[in-house]
């Protein structure tokens, strides 16, 4: 628990320093880029479909690391496949931009194992060496985009829950074509997620569809 935590603290560093030099993108620019975006995720970056995550109001920085990883193929995605060869750094920075100037609409949360799923947003597990959410993520699921931690409230369930299973994998098979393998060196959510449940994962996922 303890190298868990220290990790975090020390990708938070990494982060906040990183930050201090991140150029970012125009979100002008970047509607004209996304076109083929919306299809899939929304001309606002809300998709209408729960395989395809909402982009909507995610962090700039986070939005921009994961096209360039699924770009380069450190992330990949097979919808994806070869659809941002042609963009370049800052093209994909503006398309970032943009996304993050738009505001979410919640998924919402279903009343099933709602409590579970707050508990271990908030409080982790303890006996298993999970940690709370919150460290990251903040209490009410906002994130935090300088440092380039995701926002997760209002998102689909079932991504998240698919995001969760595949950095556990990634945690215990990294060969494996369901992994999920670029949450950086300090493999902060691979070590998170190799210690929870089918039962945690659904939970915590659920809770933070609806979590505002």
């Amino acid at each position: 628990m303890k190298k868990i935590i220290l990790g975090m603290a020390a990708m938070l560093g990494l982060t906040l320093a990183s930050s201090l030099v991140f150029a970012g993108g125009d979100a002008a620019a970047g509607q004209a880029k996304t076109a083929m975006c919306a299809g899939c995720h929304g001309a606002d970056g809300n998709s209408p479909a729960p395989n395809f995550p909402k982009l909507a109001g995610q962090g700039e920085k986070y939005l921009t690391k994961q096209l360039q990883d699924i770009k380069s193929g450190a992330r990949p995605v097979l919808e994806m496949t070869g659809m941002l060869n042609a963009f370049s750094d800052q093209d994909l920075q503006d398309i970032a931009a943009y996304f993050a100037s738009k505001n979410i609409q919640m998924a919402g949360a279903k009343e099933e194992n709602l409590a579970l799923g707050e508990k271990v947003y908030r409080g982790g597990n303890l006996e298993t060496g999970v940690p709370a959410c919150t460290g990251c993520h903040s209490p009410a699921g906002n994130g935090n985009a300088p440092a380039g931690y995701p926002a997760l409230g209002g998102q689909f369930a079932q991504y998240t829950a698919k995001q969760l299973r595949a950095f556990r994998t990634g945690a215990h098979d990294p060969k494996n074509q369901a992994a999920r393998t670029n949450d950086g060196d300090a493999a902060i959510m691979r070590g998170v997620a190799a210690h929870m449940s089918d039962i945690e994962i659904d939970a915590v996922s659920n809770f933070i569809a609806g979590l505002k």
